[in-house]
């Protein structure tokens, strides 16, 4: 059997994910074959696995840091929220239909079968598993039907280290509230407790941790300092979407942050460029001269059309596509670029509606969901584009229509696996200045984004910079070794370990 330690916080955004991985990449390093899991999350960035099968992105992260490869049963629920009510309900990677939360908090304990089952192969299969919770355990209206938290504890029977955030202040409240908020024999399942993200002298804390450890009867683990990273995260609510990074002399890359935006960190490799000028933005008045304008993924295409028409946006997009500003459309953005929406199903909507009509293509909203790793090259797109022309290409496709219609494709792609060279197909369309791609990770591709950014640059008539970021993968790779360093040297790893029954030394 596999050690194991569950990961719990005092709420959303304590430091869950982070801690995960941390711990994930120091055992790897330290020579075990470790997982992440993660019984039920709830995001909208997802992540599609080698199988073609949908997990939360932060287990995909975790896993990367641990140096395996993300499987499904890292994450077998995922909860991918498509209302103010409701959301798609993703079971081993596959959907199973949407449901309202009322609906959905009386379903979730038939599932627990599923969680088992994703839980005892990665059992089978690792040497060391971190299980990761979801908001707090101390959630008194839902504890009852819990499979998440405290219940997905006693169900792996895994000891616990809370994580409070004293970034937000109240840390010592956060931690005394939370374990006092708990059963019995809930609280004495945790075994350790982490301060994390302290900026400022670590020992104007050392009379708080002694009374919390009285107060709680459980020891303090450690004080994370806050460490500056850039690891792909999950969050809609991430600070990212909000940044703004205008550096002089260099385009401007405007990306519309649209109310259901998903799969975000498709841009997070713009933004680490030090040649390009971007931010996320939701009104007019912040597109004023943009270089390159995208429209990202989203989980309710036709709502953020909606949305693009009571803001004035879509008149704005279709003036700068008129003027030979650059337009990128990836996968609902895709969608969005084209002539229609239908919705035959009411997989959204229902009806049809019209898209900003850029391209000459129509989508078709079915109730099959596509998930597949995809690898190929780009076509021979024409005008601003044509700097793609024959460049390798991969991604990952997560979309529930069908786009058709006569334009120029923007690539030739095949699913990832397939042995059939003749199975290659077209995706995406470009017209002009305008290109639209089914393609998630694009970006991510360090020939395809150079090539972009130096078009930019001639198109704007900009003194060329040469000084691109360093390959997507070694960037991820500093990042991870930078969170196990900063662990290593705050965390009582030797406790850990113990609290697992590993040995040590």
């Amino acid at each position: 059997m596999a050690y194991k330690l569950m990961v719990q916080g005092t709420m959303s955004g304590a430091g869950k994910s982070l801690i995960t991985a941390g711990l994930l990449r120091i055992f790897h390093k330290d020579g075990y074959k470790a997982a992440p899991f993660k019984s039920q999350n709830m995001a909208l960035n997802s992540y599609i696995t080698d199988e073609g099968l949908e997990i939360g992105r932060a287990q995909a992260m975790q896993a990367m840091a641990a140096g395996t490869r993300p499987l499904s049963y890292m994450n077998p629920i995922l909860l991918k929220p498509n209302s103010d009510m409701g959301s798609q309900v993703i079971v081993g990677g596959k959907p199973i239909g949407n449901m309202h939360a009322r609906d959905y908090f009386a379903y979730k304990k038939k599932l627990i079968p599923d969680i088992m089952s994703a839980l005892h192969r990665l059992e089978e299969e690792y040497d060391v598993i971190i299980i990761e919770g979801a908001g707090s355990p101390a959630e008194i209206n839902l504890k009852s039907d819990d499979i998440v938290n405290m219940g997905m504890a006693k169900l792996a029977d895994a000891p616990v280290i809370l994580v409070g955030d004293i970034d937000r202040g109240g840390v010592f409240a956060q931690l005394y509230g939370t374990t006092e908020l708990l059963e019995p024999e809930e609280k004495a399942r945790i075994k350790g407790l982490v301060i994390n993200k302290f900026r400022g002298d670590v020992s104007l804390l050392d009379s708080g941790i002694s009374q919390i450890e009285k107060l709680t009867g459980i020891d303090v683990l450690g004080t994370v300092p806050y460490v500056r990273l850039d690891i792909e995260e999950e969050d809609s609510q991430s600070d990212k979407l909000n940044m703004r990074q205008d550096k002089d002399g260099t385009p401007l890359v405007r990306i519309i942050r649209l109310p259901h935006i998903s799969n975000y960190t498709d841009f997070d490799p713009l933004m680490r460029e030090e040649t390009l000028s971007v931010a996320y933005v939701d009104r007019i008045d912040e597109l004023s001269a943009p270089d390159l304008v995208i429209i990202p993924g989203t989980k309710n295409t036709m709502s953020d059309l909606e949305w693009l028409r009571k803001r004035g946006l879509d008149r704005c997009i279709r003036d700068l596509a008129g003027r030979g500003v650059p337009v990128i459309g990836i996968c609902g953005g895709y969608q969005i670029l084209g002539q229609r929406i239908e919705d035959p199903c009411g997989v959204e909507h229902g009806g049809v509606m019209d898209g900003l009509g850029l391209i000459n293509m129509v989508t078709y909203l079915m109730d099959t969901k596509v998930t597949c790793k995809v690898r190929g090259r780009a076509a021979q797109p024409e005008g601003f584009y044509s700097f793609a022309s024959g460049l390798e290409l991969s991604g990952y496709e997560i979309h529930m229509g069908r786009t058709s219609g006569d334009e120029a494709p923007f690539a030739l792609i095949r699913d990832e696996g397939s042995d059939e060279m003749g199975a290659y197909r077209e995706d995406g369309a470009v017209r002009g200045s305008v290109l639209g791609s089914y393609m998630h990770g694009l970006f991510d591709s360090d020939e395809f984004r150079r090539k972009l950014i130096e078009a930019l640059y001639d198109r704007g008539g900009y003194e060329m910079k040469d000084d691109f970021g360093l390959s997507q993968k070694a960037y991820r790779e500093r990042e991870y070794d930078k969170l196990e360093e900063a662990l290593r040297a705050h965390l009582d790893m030797d406790r850990i370990r113990a609290i697992m029954g590993m040995p040590n030394g």
